[in-house]
């Protein structure tokens, strides 16, 4: 068992004297059971249920009284209850859509049991049910490792004490920079990070358990594929996506002939899974943010891991020094949305990226991160300050004047003036900080 951070949450949820039944949401094989199980070590009682499980799903099908669906687990499993020292853990909810709306009655009627819920599909169920029991439950995200949790599973705890200081010292830069690599060579699924760790951090050996997680991805999707025209589209996008280094358009995705309303439900569908998400712009400066669902979106797919492998590009990775000098910084912006989302605590966050686009000419800035009450504009970059023309022009078009590129090169901050002379600050960003960029911001607001 990895430390997670969730862990911590779900163990403040525990403390409390009364509480709504928990559902954990994330895509599969990101450790929402294993959690759930380490988090069962803390109770007199823990039963779990898998409803994929014809026995364990006939408890919901059978009945909608919650005490009596208890009191029929109880006896099937032979098990005594112990009141306010009981977890019962309901894992793949979603296989049984009324199970989900009867947490509800959980909360109601049954305060002697502390109850989550999981799954690895829920967005398909939720699209099932009349209603969902708003305010008699509570959500929290998982998602694949992120660099911080990485470092722990990695027991690298020397780099990991430098890395959680605030500037991180310089003379931790080369060891973080070699880590963060290996982060995304490997990615942040846990079963994959198990197996690094235990084949002397081998790339190769890593294949394997990428070929069942991916393969059981597919096979999820399929099942929730309307016809086989549906199922052709998904392949199709499957095979050809993790390919895809730019923004797309729905119509002929991969050059086929496929039209754009096939596309977009196909993709809507593995949006819903949380295999590939669809990242949009805005073209805003200042919040709130308004996303532009006519322009072109970005991929980003559950876990940069899991990329490399579908795109069959690992090895080409493992030599070179600045992921950035790749397919024009793609992976590395990859990356950066994927850490972001990680450590987000909102639910189904989704990061933007900002673009001006019209006749004449047009400008995208990479990512945009909000403190709660500014946006910055970030830069996934190589190269000299003469190449961030983008970000020149949001900064003369905001009223923001601090800006940050990530790339290879150590903490550092210029005094930088816009073409059009504006002012501003712009910070440079190791690519391993990224996930700190929130902290790092109210520091350099600090100073």
């Amino acid at each position: 068992m990895f430390r997670r951070k969730a862990l911590t949450e779900l163990t403040e949820w525990k403390a409390k004297s009364v509480k709504k039944p928990m559902i954990i949401r994330g895509s599969r094989q990101v450790g929402k059971s294993t959690l759930v199980s380490e988090l069962g070590k803390q109770y007199e009682l823990y039963i779990y249920l898998n409803l994929e499980k014809d026995s364990d799903a006939a408890f919901f099908r059978d009945s909608d009284e919650v005490k009596t669906i208890l009191e029929k687990i109880l006896l099937a499993k032979n098990l005594q209850l112990v009141p306010k020292r009981t977890l019962l853990f309901i894992d793949e909810i979603q296989e049984v859509p009324k199970a989900i709306s009867l947490l509800r009655y959980f909360y109601e009627e049954l305060q002697d049991v502390d109850v989550i819920a999981a799954g690895s599909l829920l967005e398909f169920a939720l699209g099932e049910l009349q209603s969902f029991p708003v305010g008699r439950v509570e959500q929290l995200s998982l998602y694949p490792m992120d660099f911080e949790e990485f470092l722990e599973a990695l027991e690298e705890n020397v780099a990991l004490e430098y890395y959680q200081q605030m500037p991180i010292p310089d003379l931790a830069h080369d060891a973080l920079l070699h880590l963060y690599h290996a982060y995304m060579l490997v990615g942040g699924m846990p079963e994959v990070v198990k197996v690094y760790i235990e084949n002397d951090r081998k790339i190769n050996a890593l294949q394997a358990v990428y070929s069942s997680i991916w393969d059981s991805y597919v096979a999820d999707i399929e099942k929730y594929s309307n016809n086989n025209t549906e199922r052709r589209v998904l392949r199709h996008i499957l095979s050809t996506a993790p390919s895809v280094r730019d923004r797309i358009t729905f119509y002929g995705f991969g050059n086929s002939s496929y039209k754009s309303r096939e596309v977009g439900e196909a993709f809507r569908k593995l949006h819903q899974a949380g295999l590939i998400r669809l990242i949009y712009p805005s073209s805003d400066t200042q919040l709130p943010l308004t996303l532009n669902y006519r322009r072109k979106p970005k991929l980003q797919f559950l876990d940069t891991g899991l990329l490399n492998y579908a795109a069959n590009i690992q090895a080409l990775l493992i030599d070179i020094k600045d992921m950035n000098s790749l397919y024009k910084g793609y992976l590395t912006n990859h990356m950066m949305f994927q850490e972001l989302i990680a450590r987000s605590t909102r639910l189904n966050y989704l990061p933007a990226f900002w673009t001006r686009e019209n006749a004449n000419a047009n400008a995208e800035v990479d990512i945009l991160i909000s403190d709660g009450q500014e946006v910055f504009p970030v830069e996934v970059k190589s190269g000299a300050k003469g190449r961030l023309r983008s970000l020149y022009e949001y900064i003369d078009r905001s009223e923001q004047t601090i800006a940050f590129r990530v790339q290879a090169n150590r903490l550092a901050i210029e005094n930088v003036t816009t073409l059009n002379g504006k002012s501003f600050q712009l910070v440079n960003v190791p690519y391993y900080s990224i996930g700190h960029i929130r902290e790092l911001i109210q520091w350099i607001k600090e100073q």
